[in-house]
């Protein structure tokens, strides 16, 4: 599966910038032949503007109908990254994700907040992870901060997911943990990460940009400096049951011990 990661320089509070920008860099990465294409965390109009609210896609059907209608017109999958998506008086951080056809077949609202910059005031939580099949694949997605919480993580992998999509704006001062955490879930999980980050300023803050397309033994397959690039490699899913075959955790795991954070086997998704 060819998997391709749009880097972008987001503009604070200017959808029609930022959607055309999309629009064009898209339209690069095809050349290509990506089957998924996957944006960063609030491309829409950044991470964020005080008055977010008021920027908020009611239902997500600006980005649905915009979205989707970009998946249907090149054929390809698309992993939405993320918007502000308004529900009432309230916002979330939601990432839509759409088949070649254009149809919406997954929606994730960001679990862990970002309480340092009061994302986590400003913005209503998730509550639960998010599987679906693109291409006949299992795939999860989450978004930045969430790759910090392990026991999260492990829940898509127990639940049977062979690729985990990771929109973010995380910012130049930890890059080092960005890059080192998305190694990490992919080498503990034994799947592939795609993890595409923004870069640029917005506002103060300067992001790291730095996305990277990872495998379950935790190579770099495919990486981006700090300016806009698209990020692309080869996912071959053929070495997930050959890592698990050498190094088997899931048998080997204790959740006696240390407690059982989801469905016991992999594959299995009944508690989601």
């Amino acid at each position: 599966m060819k998997v391709s990661l749009l880097q972008l320089d987001i503009t604070l509070a200017d959808r029609a910038r930022n959607s055309d920008l999309v629009r064009r860099r898209l339209a690069e990465a095809m050349a290509a032949g990506p089957d998924v294409v996957v944006l960063p965390e609030l491309w829409d109009f950044g991470f964020y503007p005080k008055n977010a609210l008021e920027f908020g896609d009611v239902g997500g059907e600006w980005s649905k109908e915009f979205l989707g209608g970009l998946a249907r017109q090149y054929n390809v999958n698309l992993v939405g990254g993320s918007i502000i998506n308004r529900d009432g008086d309230a916002i979330k951080n939601t990432s839509l994700v759409f088949d070649r056809t254009g149809n919406e077949i997954a929606r994730y609202d960001k679990v862990h907040l970002f309480s340092p910059t009061r994302e986590n005031e400003r913005f209503r939580p998730g509550d639960r992870p998010v599987l679906f099949t693109l291409d006949g694949v299992r795939c999860g997605v989450v978004i930045c901060y969430d790759i910090r919480f392990p026991e999260f993580i492990r829940r898509y992998a127990l639940s049977g997911a062979e690729i985990l999509f990771i929109p973010a704006a995380w910012p130049h001062p930890r890059s080092g943990h960005w890059r080192l955490l998305n190694i990490a879930r992919a080498v503990e999980n034994q799947f592939f990460v795609a993890a595409v980050n923004q870069c640029g300023p917005v506002g103060k803050t300067r992001f790291a940009g730095g996305s990277l397309l990872v495998d379950p033994w935790g190579e770099v397959l495919a990486e981006g400096g700090g300016d806009e690039a698209i990020v692309q490699a080869d996912f071959d899913l053929n070495v997930i049951p050959d890592v698990r075959e050498r190094i088997d955790v899931y048998r080997d795991r204790r959740p006696d011990i240390y407690g059982n954070p989801g469905p016991g086997t992999v594959g299995d998704a009944s508690e989601l």
